[in-house]
């Protein structure tokens, strides 16, 4: 079946939350008006006032006479929840696995409505969010923090976030406590850890109480500083065979799959093959089970002359529209264009005159010196 258009997602999110679809009262036919200028259709048709309460409607229908109302989505019509099983369907399949990442509200909605099965919550949210130089300032905290941000809007994709460094390193009862934060607090799926034979007790563990685990091996971007930056592995044959064996140990103590990140293409071929685990590629050509890339990297979302890796591909250029149409409004607003007629709110030309008759008989506040 062929999937549905963002747009047309976005266009079918018209029914309520609160309540299944035989429970809910008929709409009347009237139209709500609300404010809204004449001859403007209106967002949602007029209800009982006790619908229109944002307890008990999906902030989805509501009318939006400001920025800051709510818009909360439910999850996207016709796919079911992504599931580790997914997973392992189309990987039994041969059919690749897409994985975006995404570090707001608004990158997960729109990498679930575009359908990719999984998101990740990574660390490289540490940049392209916070302004941060590197994963490795990343805490916690903030983690958890962008993780609900994100599952809010991704609701059926299959949700991983990324253990920051000093979380799951020093035992792997520190990975349990940080993980089950990860999953009950930030409302992730699974947890993501990088390295390879070193780690093997604490996935061993982390798997052994249920928590899913991602794993990622080649370039681990949180110990650059011990790779000498961010350099590709397994170019020599010492270098391809520890990617190998940190794969084939992970894959052992449980993993679900693995990141295979900067490798050269005939090695994460090679490694893929001897798995029986999808791998996720970035940066290692097209002989791994599925891709992933950072949503900022792949949308454009970064001013002209930042240095990218070479496996980026630029498939929109997005921080040049929001500039450009940063720099119209800054303009429409100085020429008086902006608010026209149809960005205003309307009063009925009878209370306007009464209002002024009103004004008329206030007396005006004294005025202080200058």
């Amino acid at each position: 079946m062929k999937p549905s258009s963002p747009a047309a997602l976005l266009r079918s999110r018209s029914f309520c939350s609160a309540a299944s679809s035989s429970a809910r009262r008929p709409l009347v036919q009237r139209t709500l008006r609300l404010g809204v200028a004449q001859n403007v259709s209106p967002i949602i048709p007029a209800a009982p006032a006790s619908e229109l309460n944002p307890s008990t409607r999906s902030p989805w229908n509501q009318c939006r006479h400001s920025s800051h109302s709510p818009m909360s989505p439910t999850a996207a019509p016709g796919r079911n929840k992504i599931t580790i099983n997914t997973l392992r369907n189309l990987y039994k399949k041969g059919t690749p696995i897409t994985m975006v990442t995404a570090h707001d509200f608004p990158s997960g909605l729109a990498a679930d409505l575009a359908g990719v099965e999984i998101v990740l919550v990574g660390d490289s949210l540490a940049m392209v969010a916070l302004g941060l130089e590197d994963t490795n300032q990343l805490t916690l905290d903030a983690m958890i923090h962008h993780c609900k941000a994100v599952a809010r809007g991704a609701q059926t994709s299959f949700l991983i976030g990324d253990l920051p460094m000093g979380t799951y390193e020093t035992s792997p009862s520190d990975a349990i406590r940080s993980s089950l934060r990860l999953i009950q607090e930030g409302r992730m799926n699974a947890v993501k850890l990088e390295g390879g034979v070193e780690l093997v007790p604490t996935i061993k563990h982390l798997t052994s109480f249920g928590i899913p685990v991602l794993g990622h091996v080649g370039l681990t971007p949180q110990r650059n500083n011990s790779l000498g930056g961010f350099r590709v592995q397994g170019k020599t044959v010492e270098s391809a065979k520890k990617v190998l064996h940190d794969a084939l140990a992970i894959q052992e103590a449980g993993v679900f799959g693995m990141v295979l990140e900067a490798v050269p293409e005939e090695i994460s071929r090679m490694v893929t093959e001897k798995l029986n685990v999808p791998t996720i590629g970035i940066g290692a050509g097209a002989g791994t089970s599925g891709q992933v890339l950072v949503q900022c990297d792949m949308l454009g979302n970064w001013p002209e002359g930042r240095f990218m890796p070479k496996f980026v591909r630029k498939y929109r250029d997005i921080f040049k529209e929001s500039m450009e149409g940063i720099q119209q409004f800054k303009e429409e607003v100085r020429s008086a264009q902006y608010p026209a007629v149809e960005h205003t709110y309307p009063m009925p030309a009878a209370e306007v005159d009464k209002f002024k008759e009103w004004m008329a008989t206030q007396q005006e506040p004294a005025k202080g010196k200058e």
